[in-house]
């Protein structure tokens, strides 16, 4: 506000700033909108009329009913959260450990690392899933009915997708901190273990949040290495029984939007309570580093 007390006018770049902004969110959200609404019609009425919001007799949860009984949400619900959580904490605990290293510490082949690790991010998984299969077949954790293996090899390649960018983000939030607390810490007895988990990781904490969001959802939604490693039903996780949902039940569209609404609406609660640590996250370490 002004020194008179009245707002300030936005000014004309702003407001066609805020008007692109709203149509792309619209555009963004519009077809999630559009599936939920008719996760709670019949399927015969998405066909005929799929834009109004059921309300009254138009609106039954059949779908969800019949979801819930012809798939096996939960079993593929508890198999992507183990593999998300395992990948999760995974990629949180070892890139924690680099990017604490790269930063605090000078070794011969420090910059040589650093670059693998940019490097890292410029490969995606697609150019590197078949020699990865090859190694865990030879493994043996791959085409087995065992699901703890299964879900093992699904969790491995999406591990090492993930080490760069974690290890990129908390570098640079890492960089951001002041060495004076740790020399502190240092002079009090403390270890290098104990300065990590009770100096660095608690002034972190965005960061690391940051990393365990993107990670988790990655993981959630990773449907190509699902494809290579979860053969059988029961190993499947939940993207990759909504991937084969049409060639099980046909073109059920009721069923299919229930479907997704299962799948997704985890995700929306997670990235709703928690996005103030990733716009954190993402940009202290970027502003500062």
């Amino acid at each position: 506000m002004s020194k008179s007390g009245k707002r300030k006018k936005p000014s004309i770049g702003k407001m066609i700033a805020y008007v692109f902004l709203s149509l792309w969110a619209i555009t963004t959200l519009y077809p999630l909108v559009w599936v939920v609404i008719n996760a709670f019609k019949d399927r015969r009425l998405i066909l005929t009329d799929s834009f109004t919001i059921p309300v009254g007799a138009k609106a039954t949860l059949d779908n969800f009913r019949l979801a819930f009984n012809k798939l096996n949400i939960l079993g593929a619900y508890k198999n992507s959260l183990i593999i998300s959580c395992t990948v999760m904490f995974v990629v949180m605990l070892f890139a924690g450990f680099a990017a604490f290293a790269l930063v605090r510490y000078h070794f011969r082949g420090k910059q040589f690392l650093y670059n693998l690790v940019i490097a890292g991010m410029m490969f995606p998984i697609f150019s590197t899933i078949i020699p990865v299969f090859r190694m865990m077949n030879s493994w043996g954790i791959v085409n087995t009915e065992s699901t703890a293996l299964s879900l093992m090899a699904t969790a491995l390649p999406q591990i090492a997708g993930n080490m760069s960018f974690a290890i990129v983000v908390l570098i640079g939030y890492i960089k951001s901190l002041p060495i004076d607390l740790e020399e502190a810490a240092y002079i009090e007895g403390c270890n290098v273990y104990k300065i990590y988990f009770k100096v660095v990781v608690p002034l972190t904490k965005p960061s690391f949040a940051t990393v365990a969001i993107f990670t988790f959802l990655w993981s959630y939604n990773d449907l190509f290495t699902q494809m290579f490693t979860l053969r059988l039903k029961n190993q499947w996780a939940i993207t990759r029984l909504l991937g084969e949902l049409t060639s099980m039940e046909g073109t059920n569209y009721g069923l299919m939007a229930s479907a997704v609404t299962l799948v997704i609406i985890p995700v929306l609660i997670i990235y709703l309570c928690l996005q103030k640590y990733i716009v954190k996250g993402l940009t202290a370490g970027a502003l500062k580093g």
